[in-house]
Order: structure tokens, then C-alpha cells, then sequence
């Protein structure tokens, strides 16, 4: 290795566990570079948590001495540490950086975008997949029309089989509409500084291949230019659009187009955290978008979730003693969407800093800024609750439909 300050990726996730009765630390790695299911002891996840890229192999080898209480560590032994987590691909180093490298390549330069949760998140066998889509959706009654034209849907994006009933009171409401085209607002949970992902690619599930609308999505990339990601890796793993699009097949049973967008967190990439920042940086995108939006055979739909609370997204709290005030933030937020209270919806989020981590408030603020006058209707809101790691999340679905 020739880095002089080892430093581990910060895009990977840890998550204790017990197995076997020993203490283990999982590993997950959305590039796919780190073994599925490799795991480490706390003893070398404590190592792990040293190298933040500031201390050489000397200041390493005295912080280890002063946590072992004196007992001296051998610099030999931790350059074969260093060695055995570069050769794992968990150090940001030279020979990690390639291989990430080779893989985004290789991904945007594919025209297609392989299903990258089919057999995981669901049914893999198209018969399996859509009888699974009729076992969530029959759980739900027949769907009260809404008096006007529906304009937008929103729907969550957690595990189908935690939120399969407010999936089915969302996805009911596509007995109403027959959309030829439906723009996709999902969240990009990986993306780091970028406002907005934007990709051409065709998208692929077990039910068949769906086309991006390309003339279109070049008329945005002209018009948005600086407020998009370098390139498209950031829907390689994503599943906020891939799990609407699955319902959108198998309910409308129609060749469709769609235009995917991944947003960002705004929180890390706006200057200051305003609406003023949010329309000064996008604002040429959300008009151009806001004209497809327009279109009287597009549809508009965000898969988004809401609160993640608890250890297990940052909190030194157990959820159940934060739930009262992010069911609160929660609701104010549906509030205010329902009415289209832009200013409002933000001044919610700006009040509580993003202390309750709602991952879905950037597809949000921009589906606010594209809509047209629209009657907007709360169809569910619940929370799920993770016991294992004291945490929750919540999430809801929502109908707009014009005036």
C-alpha cells in the first residue's frame, strides 16, 4: 500500500449482529466489491473505526497502545492489517478507486438497467412477481375515484412487505388514469453531493423492458446541465423507482414510457438550506420538467419514504422515545404537501434541521415545485418499526387530482 494515512470508505455500512452467539460487525457495500455477507470482529471494526484518513501507521500504532493500556503494537502487524482491509476493498485507496472506476464504466455505458432487487426485494419469475403484486393489491378495497383527473401519485419506496397496504391504497388509485407516460421522482440514497441523477437507460424487471423517454430527458439535461450527477450511477442499485415501476407494469398492463430521476440530499448539496437555494440552483430544470409535467398523458409519481429514527440512523435514542415528535414533523409535512403550501413544507423541514432524517423530502420539494393547482389526498400514513435496532420509519401515500 502507498497511502500514509489509511483511510476506510465512507460509502460502506455496518450493522452489528449476533451470530452463533458471538458479536459480529456486517459490512454492506452497494458497489458489490466487499463479499455479500462478510463480517468482522469488534475488535478489528474498532481498528476499522481509527483509520478516518488523518493518522499514519506510527499515530495508529500509538493510539492502539493507548487504548490496549500500554501494551505495545507492532507497526509490522498493522501494515498486515492494512494490507488484509485494502486487499478486501475497505480502504478508499488506489486499488479500491479502480475497481470502482471499471464499474462505472462498465454500468453508463449500458443502454439497459438490469433489476437490481428482483429475487431479493421480490419475486424474481414473472407468474411469482405478479401473483405477489395481486396478493398486496387485492388487500386493499375497491378505490374511490377522485373527483378530477389524477396529476400525480405518492407512494413509499420500503420493503413491499412491510408497506404493502399503503402500496395497495396507492396503487389502486391507477384504475383511474392510463398514463402513456410517468415521470419517476425516486430518492438517491447513495448519492453524496448531486441534486439530481438523470438517466437515458431502458429499465428492466422480471415483467418486461420499459423505455425512457430520451428526447425528453435530453431536453432536461439541457436545460438542468450543472444540477445533474457526471453520469448515472446512482441508479444502478436504487430501488425507489425500480419498486414503483414493478406496480406500474403489472396495473396498467401497457407500454409506457418513463422519464427516471434520482434526487439528491439538499441538505448536502444546496449552499444554505432554503427554497431560495433549492430555486436559484434548479430552477431552469424545474421549469423544463414542469413542461413535461404538463403534458395531458404524463403522469407524476415519487416513491419516497419519511422519518428514519433511531440508533440505527444516527439517534442516541431508541425510536420509540422520538416517534411522538417525527409523527408530528411527519404530518405537518403530508399537511402542507396536500395544500401545496410550498413555503410551509419547507419552513417544517428548516425548523427541525433534518433531525428526523426524512429521506424523501428532496423528490418531495421538487414534485411540489412541477405540480400543477391540484386537491391533494393523504391515503395512509404508518410507521414500522425495527425491533432488533430500536428504530422505525415511516412512510405514506398520497393522490393528487386536478382542481
Amino acid at each position: 500500500m502507498n497511502e500514509s494515512k489509511p483511510k476506510v470508505r465512507n460509502d460502506l455500512e455496518f450493522f452489528p449482529v449476533q451470530h452463533e452467539g458471538q458479536q459480529l460487525v456486517v459490512i454492506r457495500d452497494h458497489l458489490g466489491l466487499v463479499q455479500q455477507g462478510k463480517a468482522v470482529a469488534p475488535a478489528l471494526y474498532q481498528i476499522m473505526a481509527l483509520l478516518n484518513g488523518s493518522r499514519s501507521v506510527k499515530d495508529l500504532q500509538m493510539e492502539m497502545m493507548r487504548q490496549g493500556g500500554g501494551l505495545l503494537v507492532d507497526t509490522e502487524e498493522i501494515s498486515k492489517i492494512l494490507l488484509l482491509l485494502d486487499e478486501s476493498f475497505l480502504l478508499d485507496s488506489e486499488r479500491f478507486k479502480s475497481a470502482r472506476d471499471e464499474i462505472i464504466t462498465r454500468f453508463t455505458s449500458e443502454e439497459v438497467r438490469p433489476c437490481s432487487h428482483c429475487g431479493q426485494g421480490y419475486p424474481n419469475e414473472p407468474g411469482d412477481l405478479g401473483a405477489w403484486l395481486d396478493e398486496i393489491l387485492d388487500g386493499h378495497g375497491p378505490a374511490s375515484k377522485p373527483e378530477g383527473k389524477i396529476e400525480a401519485l405518492v407512494g413509499p419506496h420500503i420493503d413491499l412487505r412491510v408497506g404493502y397496504n399503503v402500496y395497495a391504497q396507492t396503487y389502486s388509485m391507477l384504475e383511474h388514469v392510463s398514463p402513456a407516460r410517468v415521470i419517476l421522482l425516486g430518492v438517491g440514497h447513495e448519492m453524496a453531493y448531486d441534486l439530481f441523477s438523470l438517466t437515458d437507460k431502458d429499465f428492466e424487471t422480471p415483467l418486461g423492458l420499459v423505455k425512457s423517454d430520451r428526447k425528453a430527458i435530453e431536453r432536461l439535461k439541457e436545460k438542468g446541465k450543472s444540477v445533474f450527477s457526471e453520469n448515472d450511477f446512482a441508479h444502478r442499485n436504487e430501488h425507489s423507482i425500480e419498486f414503483q415501476l414493478i406496480f406500474l407494469q403489472h396495473i396498467l398492463k401497457q407500454e409506457i414510457m418513463i422519464i427516471p430521476i434520482l434526487c439528491g440530499s439538499l441538505l448536502a448539496s444546496l449552499p444554505e438550506y432554503h427554497r431560495d437555494a433549492f430555486l436559484e440552483m434548479a430552477g431552469p430544470f424545474l421549469e423544463a420538467l414542469r413542461e413535461e409535467v404538463m403534458d395531458p398523458d404524463t403522469l407524476l409519481l415519487a416513491g419516497v419514504d419519511f422519518s428514519h429514527i433511531g440508533p440505527k440512523f444516527g439517534h442516541d435514542r431508541p425510536a420509540e422515545y422520538l416517534e411522538g415528535q417525527s409523527t408530528t414533523h411527519d404530518k405537518k409535512l403530508l399537511d402542507y404537501l396536500s395544500t401545496q403550501d410550498k413555503e410551509s413544507f419547507w419552513a417544517e423541514s428548516l425548523e427541525v434541521k433534518d433531525r428526523f432524517n426524512v429521506c424523501g423530502f428532496s423528490a418531495l420539494a421538487c414534485l411540489l415545485e412541477v405540480l400543477p393547482p391540484c386537491k391533494g389526498e393523504i391515503l395512509d400514513y404508518q410507521v414500522w418499526h425495527e425491533e432488533a435496532t430500536k428504530s422505525a420509519v415511516s412512510f405514506a401515500g398520497a393522490v393528487f387530482s386536478s382542481l
